[in-house]
């Protein structure tokens, strides 16, 4: 796997997350630039799916297994749409303090990729 494009996945999941954590600190929900930084974590996790992918379908192996790398690809990808969603469901500081669990949960993600893939 490409490691800057781990660690960039992992500093801005941990970016955002301090950034909604502020607002949650702040007594503010999710607001239109939180989704903007949202979506910003968020393609960067679509590249690193579609970058796992290619490199699979290349013929290279993550050393602990296939099917738990896949898995935990759709997971990262999967994480802050989900909180997100959360958030918008909880217009309350709860929906930050949501997506800013999201964000820690990304980073943790990463760095069990990186694990995986044999870093």
């Amino acid at each position: 796997m490409l490691d800057a494009l781990t660690l960039a996945t992992g500093v801005a999941a941990l970016l955002l997350a301090a950034w909604c954590g502020w607002a949650a600190y702040r007594d503010q929900p999710t607001k239109d630039w939180h989704f903007i930084g949202m979506a910003v974590v968020t393609l960067l996790a679509l590249v690193q799916l579609v970058v796992g992918i290619v490199q699979l379908a290349r013929g290279e192996k993550p050393a602990q297994g296939t099917t738990i790398f896949v898995a935990y690809l759709l997971g990262a990808f999967a994480c802050i749409p989900a909180a997100g969603f959360m958030s918008l469901a909880e217009r309350t500081r709860w929906g930050s303090v949501t997506v800013a669990a999201g964000g820690v949960v990304l980073a943790v993600l990463e760095v069990r990729l990186y694990d995986i893939w044999g870093g």
